[in-house]
């Protein structure tokens, strides 16, 4: 870590959303960083807060339960991984945001035990729109269903959609997934009269395109970092 200036990376990707935004002709101020910090123990994520980024983002939920109570009380938490239902509750207790609800089973879950905690957490829905068999999501059928049921939900607080687009070798070839994502939100928005304003899309490598594409939060992690390590002590 000694040859990787953290604060010095966090600033060039603010820079590089700016430069995305402005190119869509949108308001920088509209696109969140959200700084992914799997793998890295909490003294290499407090040189992001000490930066002045507050905003970050877990996949692993052991590794939040290691990592948040070392870390500044001021900082909000989104978790980006898979959530299983019995981790539900634990989840509510650290995070803010969850990004990846992809089962009515589970939004209905995350809804009774939020209410059992007094929470009300956001959560954004994933979508799997080329159902991808590696993948968890709603995939296009039905999803208008879902979303009823969602919004009838009294706890949780549907901030938008969520996405992982194919791998891809270059940022663009990811471009029609991030714009069939941001036209599925336009449509649902137009069919319910609601408003549904987050996508999160993006990530270090593709994060300019889907910016340009509407997305409101980009999950960026090795760019700032540097490369992800695989072992780690924090690391589950």
């Amino acid at each position: 870590m000694a040859d990787i200036d953290i604060a010095a990376n966090l600033e060039a990707v603010r820079r590089r959303i700016d430069l995305a935004a402005e190119r869509s002709a949108r308001d920088p101020a509209g696109v969140d960083l959200l700084v992914v910090t799997k793998t890295w123990p909490p003294g290499v994520i407090a040189q992001v807060v000490e930066a002045g980024h507050g905003l970050l983002g877990e996949n692993k939920l052991q590794e939040a339960e290691a990592k948040i109570p070392e870390l500044p009380t001021s900082m909000q938490w989104h978790f980006i991984g898979h959530l299983q239902r019995n981790k539900v509750r634990k989840a509510l207790g650290l995070f803010d945001v969850i990004h990846s609800v992809d089962s009515l089973r589970l939004a209905r879950h995350l809804d009774r035990i939020a209410g059992e905690m007094g929470k009300s957490p956001e959560i954004y829905l994933q979508v799997n729109a080329e159902e991808e068999q590696t993948k968890g999501g709603f995939g296009l059928n039905g999803l208008g269903e879902v979303i009823r049921e969602v919004l009838s939900l009294e706890q949780i607080h549907l901030a938008g959609l969520m996405s992982i687009p194919p791998a891809v070798d270059q940022p663009e070839d990811a471009r029609d997934s991030f714009r069939r994502l941001r036209e599925l939100r336009d449509g649902l928005e137009k069919e319910f009269e609601i408003s549904l304003p987050g996508l999160s899309m993006g990530m270090s490598h593709d994060f300019e395109v889907a910016i340009e594409e509407g997305a409101t939060i980009v999950r960026v992690g090795s760019s700032i970092f540097g490369p992800r390590k695989s072992a780690r002590a924090t690391s589950s």
